[in-house]
């Protein structure tokens, strides 16, 4: 036996001999070792691990910070963090916390949607326009204004203004209208249509039947799809209510009515989104709340070679890229109508 210390300085005894074991499993005997050189009470000092222990020991720490940081990041990503809903997508008026969300796409972009009704010497229509700038100007189709003497819009929150035609081009479906006396309006964002891909999913948000912000939802059937639209004034939309359906081509075949002899034709963007009458005009919308198409035309199963606007959605919906609207916009603000 030999002699040993406890903490507190006072002795012990214990067997001379102790076993020791190695990683391979080999042992080995030694003496205990000597009385500690630090006198007693003295603090010691916590000894660096060495080893497989002090390596996992490393590993955890660094995982730890590691692990922080990826969930920062996937916070930031997702719209989770602390910026909570008080925080938008960049170059959006989507809520962070919203993000990706139709619920979130409808709040952002609702107020930034209109009802338009025109009245003219064929008769009245309803549909559907994009707030483009906060003293009111607003981008629709040009079948939805065409030959009206009058246009009216209402906005989400129920004010109503009166609006003039500033520019149109019937060559893309396209109009520039006015809201007279307007001023602190929602624009919406415009988005980059090039970057569309099938399968994106999307919003359409309109008038269809004339129920203001209805809100539907569908993703990109395809891309660059020929629609060839009536250019004549005089077959603008008419009838009571919700708008008749815009009569178009697609397919070799005449649909919601004969397109008569001057025509124009646009490649658009195909969705599934439900499109129904008084849709026309309205925004078709990408997850990140930014317009990426102005919806215009619809396909109705049992309407083709005629007028009816009875039937509803089929899923075969069509708008016009946003990107052949930004082209335009200088010509449409311009004044220019053709």
């Amino acid at each position: 036996m030999t002699e040993s210390y406890r903490h507190d300085g006072a002795p012990t005894e214990h067997p001379s001999e102790y076993p020791t074991t190695y990683p391979d499993g080999s042992g080995a005997t030694g003496a205990w070792p000597p009385p500690p050189a630090h006198p007693p009470h003295t603090p010691r000092h916590r000894r660096r691990l060495r080893g497989p222990a002090g390596l996992l020991t490393a590993v955890a720490v660094a995982a730890a910070a590691i692990g922080g940081g990826t969930a920062y990041a996937f916070q930031e990503l997702t719209g989770d963090g602390a910026g909570g809903s008080g925080s938008q997508v960049n170059g959006t008026t989507v809520a962070a916390s919203s993000k990706g969300t139709v619920a979130g796409v409808a709040e952002a972009v609702g107020p930034s949607i209109v009802e338009i009704k025109a009245a003219g010497s064929s008769g009245q229509s309803t549909g559907s326009g994009v707030i483009i700038s906060e003293d009111g100007e607003i981008v629709t189709n040009n079948h939805v204004v065409s030959g009206a003497s009058q246009v009216q819009v209402t906005t989400s929150d129920g004010k109503t203004y009166s609006a003039e035609v500033v520019g149109t081009d019937s060559s893309k479906d396209l109009a520039l209208i006015k809201a007279q006396g307007a001023k602190g309006l929602k624009a919406a964002s415009l988005g980059d249509s090039d970057k569309v891909a099938v399968g994106d999913d999307v919003v359409a948000i309109g008038s269809p039947a004339g129920l203001t912000g209805t809100v539907t939802s569908g993703i990109v059937s395809a891309l660059d799809r020929d629609v060839t639209v009536s250019r004549d004034e005089s077959r603008g939309g008419s009838g009571q209510g919700g708008g008749r359906e815009w009569p178009f081509e697609y397919g070799g075949e005449q649909f919601n009515g004969e397109t008569g002899e001057r025509t124009t034709t646009y490649q658009a963007i195909q969705t599934d989104a439900s499109l129904n009458p008084g849709n026309s005009g309205g925004a078709l919308i990408n997850m990140d709340g930014q317009i990426i198409g102005i919806n215009s035309a619809m396909y109705s199963a049992g309407s083709s070679q005629s007028q009816s606007s009875d039937a509803g959605s089929v899923g075969l919906g069509f708008a016009i890229p946003v990107n052949d609207l930004k082209a335009d916009l200088d010509t449409l603000r311009s004044g220019s109508k053709r």
